[in-house]
């Protein structure tokens, strides 16, 4: 398969000569065993690779399984990645297989494989250097066949230095190292990805599809993108389904992208200057947290009004108190009022109000889900059970 079936194949979008190096290493590197560190900032697209190289191994019928190691608890990590046996500890009402068991004969991806405990790495390196493992809470050794492929946005160097990676991890982890580029050092494809997004997104909300005058194209090729292809995405969602004009001026534009010293055009944020949301967003959030409120009503059974900092710019004091006896019927009144009295489109739900809230604070905080549950007020694990119900 060559690059172009490979682009095409896994919806690779550029010609960046840095994109097609990392492609054509993944290319080359697949049909081998070796180990793979892929290194790129947040937001980059680094998850595709493990996907080429699965997909053109040996191994393609096999089982490939991403695992997260940034979101999964330090506490349970060792049983995720290694199983555990029943009674090993609280909570264990049974034996449990463990990716690499489960992905046996296949391929693992370890995507933020620098958040793994200090502990876990040593299991990790065993794994790599000799194929066994013990699930906890067992004595006897387990073998395994597993292709190990590692990701991470973090200096492993630095990390290495800090004394919170191992070094022989490392080097064991990086045989074949794949570096993903930046979005701003790929500038000739940015326009590129900006297109294909807003076709995707025209198809996906039946409208037509935006377009970029000249002006803001020079903005969009300038900006920075801290948050790389994702960052980009969301921007191109958010336009297409907030402006009405599909023709979008270089102003228009400045308004969805945070602020950065090297863009070309001031950035609109709030005036205290401590965040980029708008006046759009400050509703999207008091809506979203008042439907928070409005759960914890009926998981509680309770008739008290609901009380909430924000609300005076948002809720009359007669809807708070009518909602005791109707709570969603005021909520839904509440949201109506708003969506009719702006231009959002007339099928924008309070499921696409919280999705897209959930979506600016992910992007705010570089996809740090415990800064973003904190942003919007609410659990970390609420959030993953937001995240999981709205598809995100």
């Amino acid at each position: 398969m060559d690059l172009n079936q490979i682009k095409e194949r896994f919806g690779i979008i550029g010609n960046d000569p840095e994109l097609n190096r990392a492609l054509e290493i993944a290319r080359q590197v697949a049909g081998t065993d070796l180990s793979v560190l892929v290194t790129g900032e947040s937001g980059v697209g680094k998850e595709v690779i493990p996907q080429i190289i699965h997909q053109n191994s040996p191994r393609k019928h096999g089982v490939y399984i991403a695992v997260n190691c940034g979101a999964i608890p330090e506490g349970t990590i060792d049983s995720e990645l290694f199983g555990h046996e029943k009674g090993s500890f609280t909570g264990a009402t049974e034996a449990r297989k463990g990716y690499f068991e489960e992905a046996d004969g296949g391929t693992l991806f370890l995507d933020e494989v620098a958040e793994l405990p200090l502990s876990t790495q040593v299991r990790l390196l065993r794994v790599l250097q000799t194929g066994e493992f013990l699930k906890v809470g067992s004595s006897k050794v387990q073998k395994t066949d597993v292709r190990v492929i590692a990701a991470t946005n973090v200096n492993l160097q630095g990390a290495i230095a800090n004394g919170k990676f191992r070094e022989d991890l490392y080097y064991r982890l990086n045989t074949v190292p794949i570096h993903m580029p930046a979005l701003r050092d790929r500038k000739g494809d940015i326009y590129l990805l900006f297109r294909k997004f807003a076709l995707d997104f025209a198809d996906k909300y039946a409208m037509p599809a935006i377009h970029l005058d000249d002006a803001a194209r020079e903005l969009l090729e300038s900006y920075r993108w801290p948050g790389n292809i994702r960052q980009l995405k969301s921007v191109a969602e958010q336009i297409s389904i907030l402006e009405h004009n599909r023709l979008i001026s270089a102003e228009v534009l400045a308004k969805y992208l945070p602020s950065d010293t090297e863009a070309k055009l001031p950035v609109k944020t709030s005036e205290a200057g401590a965040d980029y949301l708008t006046d759009r967003d400050i509703i999207f959030k008091i809506l979203f947290q008042l439907r928070q409120d409005v759960d914890a009503l009926k998981q509680s059974g309770s008739n008290a009004a609901v009380q909430h900092e924000n609300a005076p710019l948002f809720i009359s004091s007669e809807s708070v108190q009518s909602h005791q006896t109707d709570e969603d019927q005021v909520f839904n009144q509440e949201e109506a009022t708003y969506l009719e009295a702006s231009d959002a489109p007339a099928n924008f739900s309070i499921q696409d109000v919280n999705a897209e809230l959930i979506r600016k604070a992910l992007e705010k905080h570089n996809g740090k889900r415990k800064a973003a549950a904190a942003e919007l007020g609410i659990s970390e694990r609420t959030l993953y059970r937001k995240i999981k119900e709205l598809g995100i």
